[in-house]
């Protein structure tokens, strides 16, 4: 698994990073990807609005959010082979082009609304990044020790680099708040009456069976990235307190103070608990013997929450939330793909890695 190019193989990680959250960007862009129809619009009429018609503060920030990390990951991926400047630049064409696309596309989208102000606050965010980007890798002793860092914690090599992508998609669903930790069915509480007794629901055990299998698929990808597997429940540890910390973080800000602390539940503590009892039982097994173990419950996970769980639609979870704008919806959206997805994934992450 040792490259002995690290340069070449953060450059490529990155490029995964890229690609997917461009991806991503498209996703909520343009979902539900139906009722394409020409609606008479023109897109110079669309850049010729008045700004202050389609602005809401709400709006800007949310787009602005959103393309930083691409003007961010676009310049840390460039600045292996350019300058600063030349990586700001590409950085922020890099936003402004996708931003131009996706408004173009959504003239076509009975249920979006082309701005101008929203590509004004796309391109804003991707430039910010772009900076931020440049200021770290400028600061060569940051940039190095956090290079370092990364090679003595993981193999290198474009499997690994494929695996990493893999865990960072894995985590950003799991700061989803309307999801239960290490869950995939969407929260759908009715809202909650003050001295009003809920009535007692049922302990799901397939859920906590789901969730075992969840932190056993992430158990099997991080060892089969890890240069010492001995670690694993200490990264699986503080990986679960990065995700709680996240998701809390979310939480108080996107939904509702009775649902703030929803996603943590019985089952999922339970499911925790398993899933580590599982890798414990096969930590120590011959490398081969652990990948087909990971990839056999990986199996099972995709066929409950596909065939048995029953999922909530994405819009099930409105209820809690403080807002009721799209992006919240296009956010749900996104996260239950990507968990409906990533086992199949990382089925193929597995094949490809099994004899490195």
């Amino acid at each position: 698994m040792n490259s002995p190019h690290p340069t070449r193989t953060h450059a490529r990680l990155r490029t995964w990073l890229v690609v997917g959250y461009a991806l991503f960007i498209v996703y909520a862009s343009l979902s539900p990807f139906s009722g394409w129809r020409n609606q008479g619009l023109e897109f110079t009429e669309v850049l010729k609005v008045h700004l202050g018609i389609t602005y809401t503060a709400f709006d800007t920030t949310a787009n602005l959010l959103s393309y930083l990390p691409l003007g961010f990951l676009v310049v840390l991926t460039l600045r292996t082979r350019y300058g600063a400047s030349a990586s700001v630049i590409f950085g922020l064409c890099a936003g402004v082009l996708l931003s131009v696309c996706m408004e173009y596309l959504q003239m076509y989208l009975p249920t979006r609304i082309s701005s101008n102000m929203d590509m004004l606050s796309n391109s804003s965010g991707a430039l910010i990044g772009a900076l931020l980007a440049a200021s770290i890798t400028s600061r060569t002793w940051l940039f190095t020790r956090v290079v370092q860092w990364r090679s003595d914690v993981f193999h290198h090599g474009k499997e690994v680099d494929f695996g990493l992508a893999l865990l960072a998609l894995w985590m950003f669903v799991q700061t989803n708040p309307s999801f239960p930790m290490l869950g995939n069915v969407f929260i759908s509480e009715i809202a909650q009456q003050p001295f009003v007794k809920l009535p007692p629901v049922p302990f799901e055990w397939l859920e906590s069976c789901a969730v075992a299998l969840n932190l056993v698929m992430l158990g099997t990808l991080m060892l089969t990235l890890l240069r010492n597997p001995r670690n694993i429940i200490t990264v699986l540890m503080v990986l679960l307190i990065v995700v709680a910390l996240a998701k809390f973080i979310t939480a108080a800000v996107l939904v509702k103070s009775w649902a703030l602390l929803l996603w943590i539940n019985s089952e999922a503590m339970l499911g925790i608990v398993l899933g580590m009892l599982l890798l414990l039982a096969v930590l120590g097994r011959p490398r081969t013997a652990v990948i087909v173990f990971g990839a056999a419950m990986t199996v099972i996970y995709f066929i409950i929450i596909n065939f048995v769980l029953e999922s909530n639609a994405p819009s099930a979870a409105t209820s809690v939330y403080h807002w009721h704008y799209g992006h919240l919806l296009n956010y749900n959206g996104l996260a239950q793909t990507i968990s409906l997805g990533f086992p199949l994934l990382l089925i193929f992450h597995l094949w490809r890695i099994r004899k490195v």
